[in-house]
C-alpha cells in the first residue's frame, strides 16, 4: 500500500512539473517564448549574441549601459559662455542638465539608450511619448557631441522618437489603441499619435526577431531533446536567398519607401515588398546613405548582380559583432575572385589581405552629422559602403569610378 501511495505521489509531482518557459508570458503574445528560453539548448550562441550590437541596439538608460563618462564639469557641452549642458548622476539616475549662468533651468533623465557599436543616443519619457536627448556619445571622438541634426547653439528636448525608430532598435513596443480604432486600423492611427507603452518594450534585437516566435519550438525540443531536426522555427537554411536578404533588409534598407505595415509585424520568411511600396526594386543610379542602407547598396553591386546566392550572412555572422579585420573579409572576396580567374583584381598595388579599403571604402553619412563642444565645424559619421565596386581615391574622399 505504501509503495502504491509513493508511486501516486511521484506521479502527481511529475504531472505538476513544467519547464520554466511554460510559465513565461511574453508581452508580444503567447506564441513567443523570450530569448531566455533559447539558453536552455543554445547556451554558447545565446551568450555570444547577448554581447553583440544587435542585442544591445536598445537598453535601459542605466550607468552600466552608457558609453560616456559622467564628470559633470569635464563632460559638458558648451552652447555659449552662459549656456551649458552637463551630464549628471544623482541617486543612481543619470541626467542631461541645462545650466544658464550656472543655474539649472531644465533636466531630463537617460531612460533608454540606442546603440553601442559606433555611437549612442538616448531618450527620456514624457506623457507616454519618447523624446531624444540633444547630446549623444560618439566613439570616433571619444566624447559627447550634438545628437544627429541637433543645434549646437541651443539645447532642444522636443524631438519625438516614433515607434518606427524602435522597430529597428528593439524587438517590441506597443502603442495605446486609439478609441474607436479596430485592430486592423492600428498601424495607421496609433503610429500617428506617437504614444507608446513604455512597459511593452523588449530591448534589443533578440532571437525571435530573426528566427520568429519560438514557443512551439521550445516546447517541442524540450519534450524531444534528442530530435535532430529543428521544428517550428525559422532557420537560415530554410529561407530562399530573397527571404534571407529581406530578413536583414527590414532594418538595413533605409526608410525611403512608404510603409504599409509596422516592421514589428515582419516575420522571417515574409516578403519585404508587403511592408513597403516599391521595395526590392532598387534603382540602378539611386543614391543611398551609408547609414542604414546596407542592403540597398549591396544590391547595386556587380558582385550581387552576378551571384544569386550572395546575401548578408555571406560575410556577416549575425550572432557576433561584425569582424573588424579586413583580412577576414578579403578571404571571402578571394573565394570568388581567385588569382587565376578573370575577375581577380587588376590593380598593380593589389593587396590580397585588404580588398575592403579599395572596394568598400569609408564614406561620410549625410544622415548623421554632429558638432563637438567648442568647435562649430561639422563632424561626419563615416562607415564603409556596401556598394562593392571600383573607386578612385583623392584626398581621402572616395567616389565611384564611372
Amino acid at each position: 500500500m505504501k509503495k502504491l501511495l509513493s508511486l501516486f505521489i511521484m506521479l502527481l509531482v511529475f504531472a505538476s512539473c513544467k519547464n520554466e518557459s511554460e510559465n513565461y508570458v511574453d508581452i508580444r503574445g503567447e506564441e513567443f517564448s523570450g530569448s531566455e528560453s533559447c539558453i536552455q539548448c543554445h547556451q554558447n550562441i545565446s551568450e555570444i549574441s547577448m554581447q553583440n550590437s544587435h542585442f544591445k541596439a536598445s537598453m535601459p538608460g542605466i550607468k552600466e549601459n552608457l558609453l560616456g563618462d559622467f564628470d559633470k564639469d569635464k563632460d559638458a557641452f558648451v552652447y555659449n559662455p552662459n549656456l551649458k549642458l552637463k551630464m549628471h548622476e544623482q541617486n543612481d539616475s543619470l541626467y542631461q542638465v541645462v545650466y544658464y549662468n550656472d543655474k539649472i533651468v531644465e533636466f531630463h533623465p537617460f531612460d533608454i539608450v540606442f546603440g553601442t557599436k559606433h555611437a549612442q543616443t538616448s531618450m527620456f519619457w514624457k506623457d507616454e511619448k519618447a523624446f531624444e536627448l540633444p547630446i549623444s556619445y560618439y566613439k570616433s571622438t571619444n566624447g559627447w557631441a550634438t545628437s544627429p541634426g541637433f543645434d549646437s547653439k541651443n539645447p532642444f528636448f522636443g524631438r519625438q522618437v516614433l515607434k518606427d525608430c524602435f522597430s529597428c532598435h528593439s524587438s517590441n513596443i506597443k502603442s495605446p489603441q486609439p478609441k474607436g480604432a479596430s485592430v486592423g486600423q492600428e498601424y495607421g492611427s496609433s503610429e500617428i499619435s506617437g504614444k507608446l507603452d513604455r512597459n511593452s518594450i523588449v530591448y534589443g534585437i533578440d532571437c525571435e526577431r530573426c528566427h520568429g516566435p519560438a514557443k512551439k519550438h521550445v516546447q517541442y525540443h524540450l519534450k524531444f531533446p534528442k530530435a535532430t531536426t529543428s521544428k517550428f522555427i525559422v532557420t537560415h537554411f530554410s529561407l530562399n536567398n530573397q527571404q534571407k536578404l529581406d530578413r536583414c533588409a527590414v532594418c538595413h534598407s533605409g526608410n525611403q519607401d512608404i510603409k504599409l505595415k509596422s516592421r514589428f509585424d515582419f516575420r522571417p520568411g515574409d516578403s519585404l515588398s508587403n511592408f513597403y511600396l516599391n521595395k526590392n526594386k532598387t534603382l540602378k543610379d539611386a543614391s543611398f546613405d551609408v547609414h542604414g542602407n546596407q542592403a540597398e547598396l549591396l544590391k547595386q553591386s556587380m558582385c550581387f548582380k552576378k551571384n544569386n546566392a550572395l546575401n548578408c550572412v555571406t560575410c556577416h555572422n549575425p550572432h557576433t559583432n561584425a569582424e573588424k579585420s579586413t583580412e577576414y573579409y578579403s578571404n571571402i572576396c578571394i573565394n570568388c575572385h581567385q588569382e587565376s580567374s578573370k575577375v581577380f583584381c587588376k590593380s598593380k598595388s593589389v593587396n590580397k589581405k585588404n580588398c575592403i579599403d579599395c572596394h568598400m571604402p569609408k564614406q561620410n553619412s549625410k544622415a548623421i552629422r554632429f558638432t563637438v563642444s567648442g568647435n562649430d565645424k561639422t563632424q561626419f559619421y563615416s562607415l564603409k559602403t556596401h556598394k562593392i565596386g571600383i573607386y578612385k581615391t583623392k584626398n581621402s574622399i572616395n567616389t565611384m569610378k564611372n
